[in-house]
């Protein structure tokens, strides 16, 4: 049996403002999305009696939050294709910090065995059928680095600098519906232009209520705020800050307080995803 291996990159939120909240409860946004070349590994082997399974090593994972599993039986039932697959996740990207690990594996799930089983399915329908696991899905589907808005799924490709990042995670899990819930959350942020990010007028909301909830995120932000302007991305935990090269962003990352996890990647306009499908 071949197996096939794909990558399944993380992605910053370079910033993230909310404009309004709409009928349905979901928020509408704006937001760029940046991939890295930091990624999962996701490994495929095609079965020809039609059976699904998957094995991550991610902890604690129960079967209906993995939405790899969900991915591959959602393109199963949309395409009607008689053919299966194994699944195998190595996760590297930490779970529940922002860098959209759940999403982007689903996405390359899709992309995959799109490709592996032959379906020849265009990139919107495939976006169109990762929006129902997860907004930010689409982003992933795309693989171009994108301003986007609406709930993150309105993406306009973008053509960013490709700096060295450092990522910290510092050791909490933020919990989004408390996050979203908080009072003084600005949720009527005025609408920006690309010229507004550009010039640096922007932040991430969630970041002041984050770091009023979750001490250590505040703690971090301030540690590496000495080296590099420090943000949250998405919701969090995660937070990050550029650098020119990666020397610089090495020595830094050398200075790491040992009770964090963080690690050095480069911000990518197009998605190392794309690679694996290209060849």
């Amino acid at each position: 049996m071949k197996t096939t291996d794909y990558l399944a990159p993380a992605k910053l939120n370079l910033f993230l403002h909310i404009t309004s909240q709409r009928e349905d409860g979901y928020h509408n946004l704006q937001t760029i999305f940046q991939f890295l070349d930091y990624n999962d590994i996701i490994s495929f082997i095609v079965r020809k009696d039609g059976k699904l399974s998957c094995q991550s090593s991610a902890k604690d994972l129960p079967p209906e939050q993995d939405l790899v599993l969900r991915a591959a039986r959602l393109l199963k039932k949309y395409s009607g294709t008689s053919l299966g697959a194994d699944i195998k996740v190595e996760k590297k990207i930490p779970m529940g910090g922002g860098l959209g690990g759940g999403s982007s594996d689903a996405a390359t799930t899709l992309l995959a065995l799109n490709q592996l089983w032959q379906l020849d399915i265009s990139l919107e329908s495939l976006a169109e059928l990762g929006l129902s696991l997860g907004a930010d899905v689409p982003i992933f589907v795309h693989g171009q680095s994108s301003w986007a808005e609406g709930v993150g799924d309105l993406l306009s490709p973008i053509k960013l600098n490709e700096p060295w990042y450092i990522v910290i995670h510092p050791n909490c899990h933020v919990s989004t519906a408390e996050i979203f819930s908080a009072k003084d959350l600005t949720r009527d942020a005025l609408p920006i232009k690309i010229a507004d990010f550009l010039a640096g007028r922007t932040q991430n909301v969630f970041e002041k209520i984050a770091c009023r909830q979750y001490p250590e995120i505040k703690q971090a932000i301030d540690w590496l705020n000495k080296y590099s302007k420090a943000r949250l991305t998405g919701t969090g935990a995660c937070i990050f800050a550029s650098f020119e090269n990666r020397i610089k962003a090495e020595t830094v990352l050398a200075k790491l307080p040992k009770q964090w996890f963080g690690f050095i990647a480069q911000g990518k306009n197009l998605s190392p995803a794309k690679k694996d499908l290209q060849k």
